[in-house]
């Protein structure tokens, strides 16, 4: 379901991210896709369009996400909520490998988010190569 989310708030959610997934760091300007407003707590379980439930997400982080909040890890066999762009400092779960292509997990939560998210998918790895070689990426 789609929501309106009005221009000043829009404004201030692309500020705040920076023009950036607020998942998986990609810059909206590398991509030939328009990013969305993405309600971290979904709609469909009471989550509100305010500036504290919404950020910037490119189209498969959010389509990964759907409307979860959280998922099992299989190896630990429990329950892990996903990184919440809001309330969680992205540099508290997730770290650039050395060759800043992949995101490695600091925390379960980083772990279960870049599982689901697929933040590590062939397609954005080779991407990220790519906007590495030109001096584009990792985001500062």
């Amino acid at each position: 379901m789609s929501v309106y989310v009005p221009v000043k708030l829009q404004r201030q959610i692309r500020k705040q991210f920076c023009d950036r997934c607020a998942y998986c760091q990609t810059s909206e300007a590398l991509m030939a896709i328009t990013f969305e407003f993405e309600h971290i707590t979904p709609q469909s379980i009471g989550g509100l369009t305010r500036l504290e439930n919404l950020c910037l997400a490119c189209p498969p982080c959010n389509r990964y996400k759907s409307n979860r909040q959280s998922a099992i890890d299989t190896e630990a066999g429990e329950m892990i909520r996903f990184f919440h762009p809001q309330r969680d400092r992205w540099s508290d779960h997730f770290q650039w490998n050395d060759n800043f292509t992949e995101l490695i997990p600091r925390t379960s939560i980083g772990k279960i988010t870049i599982v689901i998210l697929r933040m590590n998918r062939p397609q954005l790895v080779n991407a990220r190569e790519m906007w590495v070689d030109v001096g584009r990426h990792p985001p500062e």
